[in-house]
């Protein structure tokens, strides 16, 4: 979005909203296993975000956690952020890159795990519910494409409870174009409500690994709905013309990694869970078998931001 680290950005929005700078810790996880069975293991550090306050807020407001993808924080995240304040609701929007030295995982999406983006997302929720202008009860998270998958994990029980140990609870989770080439064996979400919303023309995320983890949810007992947009690419939401990102390193039809209780990966093409796996294990893996592609689309057509935007505020309206 800027040269200029996020953090160090004056943000305000037409209707009052002023961004405030939050910095949280957080951790690099190896993986899954190490988030969660080796917590002593991980390497600590501190990001930032900005929280906006919907203007002339008296008593706590909900909140909603807007997590940015491949990209970093752009100007659509905000402008969703901008909405979400007119709402009466909180946005806090988080830079997962700037402390941590990253521009883009584009192109290579193995820089730091994706088990740090989901605990990034825990870590912003507990971080931000021990303020007194947030209700702690009325917390969502809202991610884009690798955000969007950040969230999800965010969301499944067997990832927030043993991480964050003090049960503060996602109340609602909007995962916009997640990829979702890992998922829990259990995928209870617990309380959480989910909803994702995807293109069919995605090149980068496959719309039906997205339809089979919100139906596991779904079967297990979860309040998950899905949206499949006609047409669209992936980042529908952005307001700019359809491009192609020739740097961009995809692989959306290779098979799913699964994710052991314990956080261990299971190999595709194995069955026993392995607590050595990485992301980028599986990520050679799928570009070796033939499943990797280089550059691939994004953007949006007239009338689908539009129609994301009202997704996404019908949403809040209703979970918050």
């Amino acid at each position: 979005m800027s040269a200029t680290r996020f953090r160090d950005q004056a943000i305000a929005f037409s209707n009052g909203a002023k961004g405030r700078t939050i910095e949280f810790e957080t951790a690099d996880p190896l993986n899954f296993f190490e988030a969660i069975s080796s917590p002593e293991k991980m390497r600590r550090t501190v990001i930032d975000g900005k929280l906006f306050l919907p203007r002339g807020a008296g008593a706590p407001v909900g909140a909603v956690i807007v997590v940015p993808g491949s990209l970093g924080v752009a100007v659509s995240h905000l402008a969703h952020a901008e909405a979400i304040t007119g709402l009466g609701l909180a946005a806090f929007v988080i830079d997962p890159f700037g402390a941590r030295g990253v521009t883009s995982t584009v192109s290579n999406q193995a820089q730091y795990s994706f088990a740090a983006s989901g605990y990034d997302v825990r870590a912003a929720v507990k971080a931000i519910a021990a303020l007194p202008e947030i209700d702690s009860g009325r917390i969502g998270a809202q991610g884009h494409s690798r955000g969007g998958s950040a969230v999800l994990t965010a969301a499944a029980r067997r990832f927030a409870d043993p991480v964050m140990q003090d049960r503060t609870r996602l109340a609602a989770v909007y995962a916009a174009y997640p990829w979702c080439g890992q998922q829990f064996l259990d995928p209870d979400i617990g309380a959480t409500k989910v909803r994702a919303i995807i293109g069919d023309r995605d090149e980068w995320c496959l719309p039906q690994q997205v339809q089979g983890c919100i139906q596991s949810m779904r079967v297990r007992g979860g309040d998950a709905s899905l949206r499949i947009v006609d047409g669209a690419q992936h980042s529908f939401d952005r307001e700019t013309p359809v491009e192609k990102i020739e740097t961009a390193s995809v692989s959306p039809g290779a098979p799913t990694c699964y994710i052991a209780d314990d956080g261990a990966l299971i190999h595709p093409l194995r069955t026993a869970p392995d607590p050595g796996l990485t992301d980028r294990d599986i990520m050679i893996y799928a570009v070796k078998s033939g499943y990797g592609i280089r550059g691939a689309r994004i953007g949006s057509a007239p009338g689908q931001p539009a129609l994301f935007r009202e997704d996404m505020l019908a949403f809040w309206k209703s979970a918050l």
